[in-house]
């Protein structure tokens, strides 16, 4: 149970970062189609992604943080180290805090 309580820079292990521009995605009309319109445009995100990574290796060691292409198709396999899943969910954790 011990191992679960150290982070990446504990560890010092890679992070690998993968753009998903289909991660935000409504299904509302009878065609069961996804629809992107409420995503972020391309330019726009990239930016921020970017930004991101930028932290990232601000804030630890920029050779452990590698990423893909953004907005292009990649293959990624990972092999999943355990039972857990971390729902964080921003807007949340910030109406919550506005209550307070």
């Amino acid at each position: 149970g011990g191992s679960w309580r150290h982070h990446v820079k504990m560890r010092e292990y890679e992070v690998l970062c993968v753009s998903q521009f289909t991660l935000y995605g409504t299904v509302s009309n009878k065609k069961h189609q996804p629809d992107y319109k409420l995503s972020m445009k391309a330019q726009e995100a990239e930016t921020m992604y970017n930004q991101f990574l930028d932290m990232l290796r601000a804030d630890y060691s920029p050779d452990r943080i590698f990423d893909g292409r953004f907005g292009q198709m990649m293959d990624v396999e990972l092999v999943n180290d355990g039972p857990v899943t971390i729902f964080v969910d921003s807007k949340d954790d910030l109406a919550a805090k506005k209550k307070k």
